[in-house]
């Protein structure tokens, strides 16, 4: 082939296109996908140009708040990640680091679909051999689970930060009610709690208290998905964190007769098994995933 024929043939499409246009469909925003893969803005711009031109179509429509994805950008999703998948499975087999064992690690169960997924599929691919053993569960029985060696790292909410644990994130706490309902004129006021013992349970009840506001607890969820279906559906009032609100619930403030809440930290604690190279590996993907996470 003559280099005139070379400079003939068509483009192909390259891997860091493909993460370029992921992480700006995963954010929403060129902006917040050039930040997830460590790009200026105008260079994650031009992948996606470039990709563009490659494809001869859109992959995104923008508008004010960002971009969504096309039909052709929805078709390429999950043949992008294929390809990334793969290319990790292979980078993760190539330089296997030898870590072996097993770990076992709790996220609470909000986290579950948005950030666990990544947590598992980034540690899976780059240490293969180490057996993963996830709770996904009401994270207030984390602490006494890694106290008791039942799990080796956990992340979970708190209100002082314990010893051999990292800030992950900070979240303000609000008294939250129903757009569609008005349960928080109520009296006695009707309220949502999580059904065992824990610092979010003790801090509403002393606030409501200390308002001089009578209530009767008349749901309880071992989950925040439970006690947030009970705020929607009219049912009673709640306590969650800024991460649970939605369109249909709205904050309550203390004009309205409910006092400012204490700020949450959501915090990664280590028990005895993080000090292995393993558990140190896990801690680097948690602390990296929930970085991501809040981006």
């Amino acid at each position: 082939m003559s280099p005139n024929d070379r400079s003939r043939s068509p483009e192909r499409l390259d891997s860091e296109l493909l993460r370029t246009f992921l992480a700006v469909a995963e954010a929403g925003s060129v902006s917040g996908g050039a930040e997830r893969i460590l790009r200026s803005q105008s260079a994650a711009s031009l992948q996606i140009k470039r990709l563009e031109g490659l494809l001869g179509t859109p992959v995104f429509e923008r508008h004010a708040r960002g971009v969504s994805l096309t039909a052709t950008g929805e078709k390429l999703q999950p043949l992008a990640q294929q390809v990334a998948d793969l290319l990790d499975t292979a980078i993760g087999d190539l330089r296997s680091d030898g870590l072996e064992g097993s770990l076992r690690i709790g996220v609470p169960d909000e986290y579950g679909e948005a950030v666990l997924p990544r947590i598992v599929a980034r540690f899976a691919r780059h240490h293969p051999r180490v057996e993963l053993v996830v709770r996904c569960a009401f994270s207030a029985d984390f602490p006494s689970a890694l106290s008791q060696g039942e799990l080796d790292l956990a992340v979970h909410a708190v209100e002082t930060t314990p010893p051999a644990s990292q800030i992950l994130a900070r979240e303000r706490t609000y008294w939250v009610g129903s757009r569609l309902h008005s349960v928080h004129e109520q009296d006695p006021l009707p309220v949502a709690l999580f059904d065992r013992a824990c610092w979010w349970r003790d801090r509403a009840l002393q606030s409501l208290e200390a308002a001089g506001r009578r209530y009767r607890v008349v749901y309880t969820s071992e989950s925040v998905t439970g006690v947030v279906a009970a705020i929607e559906a009219g049912v009673a009032v709640g306590l969650l964190g800024e991460s649970s609100l939605r369109d249909g619930l709205q904050p309550l403030s203390p004009a309205e007769g409910f006092p400012s809440m204490p700020e949450s930290l959501l915090v990664l604690e280590k028990g005895p098994g993080a000090r292995s190279a393993a558990g140190r590996a896990m801690a680097t993907t948690i602390v990296e995933a929930f970085a991501r996470h809040g981006s």
